[in-house]
């Protein structure tokens, strides 16, 4: 972990609310609010989500699975996101989510002219800047805690943490 914490502090809630309150409780408002108030269908909002998470290497985030109503996308979806490109487990607005994520968080200069009539094909405008919020929420603050060294405090099982990342 990079930053010093109090041994008796849990890493994640300790700088999310307690290092910096005016900016942390702020911020996790903003995190929370993307999963609370979302209008998007499950599975575009867990493309875009995961494909952002992979290319952050939030581990945490790379294990997460949002659930709705008890339903989660299907133990392979991980995979079909990595090949968003070719998979045939994604329809046309899961695909563009992805691909979406990909290109936001990589080359956001390169969004195109036919990228978006693409987008504007499939996705009303209030969804593509409802996603694209959702976007700059977890490009931050899942890079956040892979910078920081926080996504090895609250890893999933299936992540343990690395010794050198303790």
């Amino acid at each position: 972990m990079i930053v010093d914490l109090p041994d008796d502090k849990d890493p994640i809630l300790y700088v999310w609310g307690e290092m910096v309150p005016g900016i942390g409780t702020a911020a996790s408002r903003f995190a929370t609010s993307v999963y609370e108030h979302t209008t998007l269908g499950l599975r575009e909002f867990e493309a875009a989500r995961l494909r952002i998470a992979q290319i952050n290497g939030c581990l945490f985030c790379q294990d997460w699975r949002t659930e709705r109503d008890g339903v989660r996308v299907e133990d392979t979806f991980a995979d079909a996101v990595t090949d968003w490109r070719s998979t045939s487990a994604f329809d046309e607005r899961t695909r563009l989510a992805a691909e979406y994520a990909e290109r936001y968080a990589l080359d956001h200069h390169g969004l195109d002219d036919g990228f978006w009539a693409r987008m504007k094909a499939c996705y009303a405008d209030r969804e593509i800047v409802e996603l694209s919020m959702c976007l700059g929420s977890w490009l931050a603050f899942g890079r956040l805690n892979h910078v920081l060294g926080l996504d090895a405090a609250c890893v999933l099982p299936s992540h343990p943490a690395s010794p050198q990342s303790g």
